[in-house]
């Protein structure tokens, strides 16, 4: 099963756990800006991922990975990625990124 993390610049990240095999990711920009990350994983197996809140509190929630919207295949996780970010004309698009550094260490 294929899974999609989502970290938003200056709002929370998501921070997998080891039971999740990273595989690669990608910037959304909206005319130019970064909005999102999105990590793509392989789920291992059942974990928790952490969502941390880029605010001054700090808050970490444990989310439970049987929440995360799964795929049969990669494919399909990329098939959703393009769904999420297309919007007709409007300048939005996806860009390869190295896997975060925080993340490959993981």
């Amino acid at each position: 099963m294929f899974v999609i993390l989502t970290s938003k610049p200056g709002q929370y990240r998501t921070v997998p756990s080891a039971d999740i095999e990273l595989l690669e990711a990608w910037n959304y920009q909206f005319y130019g800006r970064v909005l999102a990350q999105f990590v793509l994983g392989r789920l291992l197996r059942e974990t928790k991922v952490q969502v941390i809140e880029e605010d001054a509190s700090g808050t970490v929630n444990a989310v439970p990975s049987k929440f995360l919207e799964r795929f049969d295949t990669l494919a399909q996780a990329h098939a959703e990625l393009q769904h999420l970010c297309n919007f007709g004309s409007l300048d939005a698009q996806l860009i390869s990124v190295p896997l975060p550094q925080a993340a490959t260490s993981a």
